[in-house]
């Protein structure tokens, strides 16, 4: 494979087939284009780097920075930047990540973000066209990376704008949001890693001078990434799970370590993901939606980075903003879109995303005094509503947290059973048993996750077919009469018994219509031997109860009139969570099960319940 490439290349280069930088993209002659500019590390590695400027600009210019590790020659997809923010007077830099496409290195998730993104601003900083102010933006991966860039403090760096960035701060055991209460994200973390994790990239040979071979035509003619293979989804239910990747014949990559590792070990604790100790001193204006895998994390990261900021610039000009969609569909809304996420109907996005951006950066970099600061510290989409609300505070100031609790008569066993919901505290009642066959799990249906390459991966989808299974409980209120504002962080509560030595736990908050509709809202998750947080592991005795806490995250949904709240109780969600096999083993690794028969107590002694946050 070298030899066929180094031809190419040669091929390439005696026929004088190197082009010079361009002179416009996209055919706009208002754009100059510097392709594939090597840029230096501190370890001597060399990134790849294309720059886009204003045709014939004179004088200096401030910098948008993009680093990515979906190939900087590719659209970012985020408005057209590379033409619009350039028509604006912008230098837009697009980076290839260490071990991407045309840079040097070797990839892996979380390892040297933090020094590249800080060499690449310095080097920015120091160019004859810069005039030292640069900016950053971007979604999801993009939005990591400067997260990760901010920890660094680097005094150049005056303006992010880290679009579902929470994969770049480590959320105590939800490194990468790879895992939920211990439970393996399988569907989200397998799916990304299969399609953009490879560690395998093809490059010219080493005579060849990189810069000119990647400005050639012949540089066209060949993909740099090994692609999936379209059998990579049945390769899901493969055990151990450990070897899906492998099976699927996917070249190495990072998922062997993170489905082995602890969710809060010593392999994450390594990564340079921002944590709760780091300091910043760059205003942000983070981004997130309600249906994607992190909006949690990002309300703390957010609160992380006012507490933390060294300075008031900082401390006070950190902003942040969740919207109903799935994955980044928000990050280019003009304000006039119909959302549909999923199959729920989220009315018109009433917010320009694209206006706001632009503001952002020109402020910052520019000095403009366009009160984009005056905005509101906090703006959330409330579901059900379907329009916009604002705080300065999160959890909102008006918040009253209420309990929910289980009932029934032990048999809450499908949509069709006797369990119910309200605030009223249980007595005596049965037990609701049900039986986990990890052969024949819950299969997952919407969610909040990213990147499965499933066509329900991810939002709001109708749960009543699941609902109709005996190992899914479920518990409904009434009719409600007036409508129940439910924002904020979501805790359920559940005693709960099993037959087997470790077990999972997942509940799932729904919306129900007045046509029968079950859309889901939130979904939370625990293995048990992690109850007691990721430290130790600890395992279960036949039958005897215990005090589990799932962690539901955080929503922000209007339950309207004629609707009614329900919660249901499981101990699967398969592919978007990996299969407990109940054995106590370490899971990753195993091949064999056990069939497990779960069951979940609520009387005057065990009050299972949901603690919802209310707004009066």
């Amino acid at each position: 494979m070298r030899i066929i490439f180094a031809i190419v290349a040669a091929l390439s280069l005696l026929a004088g087939a190197v082009m010079a930088d361009q002179p416009s993209l996209a055919g706009n002659p208002s754009v100059s284009e510097q392709k594939s500019v090597m840029i230096p590390m501190r370890d001597g590695t060399y990134l790849s780097m294309n720059l886009y400027m204003p045709a014939g600009a004179t004088g200096r210019l401030p910098t948008l920075l993009l680093r990515t590790p979906y190939n900087k020659n590719l659209d970012p997809g985020f408005y057209d930047a590379r033409n619009v923010m350039v028509g604006r007077g912008y230098v837009v830099a697009v980076e290839d990540m260490r071990g991407r496409f045309e840079s040097e290195g070797h990839y892996k998730p979380g390892v040297a973000d933090r020094n590249d993104g800080n060499d690449t601003v310095t080097w920015i900083a120091g160019q004859p066209w810069s005039d030292g102010k640069i900016g950053t933006m971007g979604c999801s991966y993009l939005g990591e990376t400067q997260v990760e860039l901010a920890t660094t403090r680097h005094p150049n760096h005056l303006a992010a704008a880290p679009f579902a960035s929470s994969t770049g701060y480590r959320a105590v055991g939800r490194p990468w949001e790879a895992f939920d209460g211990g439970v393996f994200e399988l569907a989200e973390t397998a799916g990304w890693l299969s399609e953009f994790g490879s560690e395998v990239v093809y490059q010219p040979p080493s005579w060849v001078d990189r810069a000119q071979w990647f400005r050639s035509d012949a540089a066209k003619l060949f993909k740099q990434t090994p692609q999936r293979s379209p059998e990579f989804f049945s390769h899901l239910w493969d055990l151990p799970i450990v070897d899906i990747l492998k099976n699927s014949g996917a070249p190495p990559t990072a998922y062997e370590d993170w489905v082995s590792s602890n969710p809060d070990g010593e392999y994450f604790r390594n990564l340079d993901f921002a944590t709760a100790a780091d300091r910043f001193d760059t205003p942000m204006l983070f981004a997130d939606s309600w249906y994607d895998y992190g909006p949690a994390d990002t309300l703390e990261l957010w609160s992380v980075a006012k507490k933390n900021s060294v300075s008031a610039r900082s401390r006070d000009n950190q902003f942040v903003i969740i919207a109903p969609t799935s994955h980044c569909v928000y990050s280019t809304a003009r304000g006039n879109e119909h959302w549909i996420v999923g199959e729920r109907d989220m009315g018109t996005a009433g917010l320009d995303f694209v206006d706001l951006q632009m503001r952002w950066y020109d402020h910052w970099l520019k000095g403009v005094e366009n009160n984009v600061t005056s905005m509101p510290k906090v703006q959330y989409f409330l579901m059900g509503k379907n329009e916009w609300r604002h705080s300065d505070v999160w959890p909102l100031a008006n918040t009253h947290y209420i309990k929910f609790y289980l009932h029934s008569g032990g048999q809450a066993n499908s949509r069709y059973g006797d369990g119910s919901i309200t605030a009223k505290a249980p007595a005596k009642e049965p037990q609701d048993r049900f039986v986990f066959d990890p052969t024949t799990p819950v299969p997952s249906i919407g969610g909040q996750a990213c990147c499965t390459g499933l066509d329900t991966g991810a939002g709001a989808y109708d749960q009543s077919k699941t609902e109709m299974r005996h190992d899914v409980l479920v518990y409904t209120s009434e009719v409600l009469k007036k409508g129940l504002d439910v924002t904020g962080p979501l805790e359920v509560v559940l005693y709960v018994s099993s037959s087997a030595k470790d077990t999972d736990f997942i509940a799932k908050l729904v919306d129900v219509y007045p046509d029968g509709r079950a859309f889901n809202v939130q979904e939370g998750a625990l293995r048990m031997r992690y109850r007691e947080g990721f430290v130790k592991q600890l395992w279960m005795k036949s039958g005897e109860v215990y005090e589990a806490h799932l962690n539901l995250h955080v929503t922000a949904n209007y339950f309207g009139p004629g609707h009614r709240v329900r919660l249901e109780v499981s101990s699967s969600s398969f592919p978007r969570f990996d299969r407990n096999l109940n054995t106590g083993g370490r899971n990753f690794d195993e091949s064999q099960w056990v069939v497990a028969n779960n069951a979940v107590h609520h009387s005057g002694q065990y009050p299972s319940h949901v603690l919802l946050p209310v707004i009066e």
